[in-house]
C-alpha cells in the first residue's frame, strides 16, 4: 500500500507537474489480478481498484494499519464500471454490475472480488474511510441510485449524477459516495466549481476513450492547477481544492468523499469569473 501524505496550498504553488501527478494523480489503478491501494494522509482515506480475471482477489489486511483485518475499524464503498463480478463480504455474495455500488460497514472481516467472465472482467473502484460505528452492508443498483439530471447542452455540461452512500441513501460513519456520467456533447465536470474545506475528495475517470483525456482542475480558486488524466485514472482533492475540469470527449466519473460533514450538499461554491 502506498503512503502519501499532504501538502498545502502553499506547497502546491510551486509545485512542477511531475510534483503535482506524484502527490495527487494515481495511475495504473486497474491492474489484473492485482489490488492497488493508496492510503491518504487527507482524512486518512484509502484509494483502490482491482481488476480480478484468472483468480479471484482479497482485500488484504495491510500492516500499516495496526488491525486485525482491514475493516476492523474501517468502512468501504465499491462501484463496479467493468464487466459483471461478485464481492463476497464474510461469505455472502453481492453481485454487481456495471455501475453498481456496495458499502461494506465496520466490522466486515473477509472481502474477496471476482469476475463473472475472464474476457469482460469487473473493474472495481475501492474508496475506504475510518469508521466508528457498524452499519449494515448493502447493495445499489445505478437504477436505484435517485438519479438527478443536472447542466445543459449549451454550457457543454449535460449530466447525470447517481447517488449511492449519501445522508438519504446507503447509510455510512462518513463516507459519501455516486457517480457521474456526462452526456453526449458534454466535456465539463462539477460546474459551477467549488470546494469543501469540511471534507476531502477523489474522483476516478472511467468511460474515457483511450485517445482522449480529462484535464482536471485543482487547486485554490486563484491560483489553479491541472493535471492531465487517462481513463480509469484516480486523483486525490484536498479540501482546500476546487475539482472540476473539461475532458477531449465525454465520460464518466466516481465521485468520493470523506470528513466530518456528511451533506452531499455541504459545498462553497466559487464563480468561474472569480477563477484564475
Amino acid at each position: 500500500m502506498e503512503i502519501r501524505f499532504q501538502a498545502s496550498p502553499k506547497e502546491v504553488k510551486g509545485m512542477s507537474t511531475e510534483e503535482l501527478r506524484s502527490n495527487f494523480l494515481i495511475q495504473q489503478l486497474m491492474q489484473l489480478d492485482t489490488l492497488r491501494l493508496v492510503y491518504s494522509h487527507f482524512d486518512r482515506v484509502i484509494i483502490g481498484g482491482v481488476k480480478p480475471a484468472d483468480k479471484k482477489v482479497s482485500l488484504p489486511n495491510e500492516p500499516e494499519l495496526r488491525a486485525d483485518y482491514f475493516l476492523e475499524r474501517r468502512e468501504i464503498g465499491i462501484i463496479n464500471v467493468g464487466g459483471a463480478g461478485t464481492v463476497e463480504a464474510d461469505g455472502i455474495h453481492y453481485n454487481l454490475e456495471k455501475l453498481d455500488a456496495l458499502y461494506l460497514g465496520k466490522g466486515t472481516k473477509s472481502v474477496i472480488f471476482s469476475s463473472v467472465s475472464k474476457d469482460n472482467p469487473a473493474a472495481f473502484f475501492l474508496m475506504s474511510t475510518t469508521a466508528h460505528q457498524e452499519y449494515p452492508n448493502a447493495k445499489m443498483k445505478k437504477e436505484e441510485a435517485s438519479p438527478v439530471a443536472l447542466g445543459e447542452t449549451a454550457t457543454a455540461n449535460k449530466r447525470t449524477i447517481y447517488k449511492y452512500i449519501h445522508q438519504d441513501g446507503i447509510k455510512s460513519c462518513q463516507l459519501v459516495m455516486g457517480l457521474t456520467v456526462l452526456s453526449e456533447g458534454s466535456v465539463w465536470n462539477s460546474v459551477p466549481p467549488h470546494t469543501h474545506t469540511r471534507r476531502m475528495e477523489a474522483y476516478f475517470y472511467f468511460d474515457l476513450p483511450e485517445q482522449h483525456r480529462v484535464f482536471h482542475l485543482m487547486g485554490e480558486p486563484t491560483e489553479t492547477r491541472h493535471i492531465v488524466m487517462a481513463n480509469h485514472e484516480a486523483v486525490i482533492s484536498p479540501p482546500w481544492s476546487v475539482h472540476c475540469g473539461p475532458g477531449t470527449t465525454h465520460y464518466g466519473f466516481i465521485w468520493a468523499m470523506a470528513g466530518e460533514n456528511y451533506t452531499f450538499t455541504d459545498m462553497d461554491p466559487v464563480a468561474i469569473a472569480e477563477m484564475q
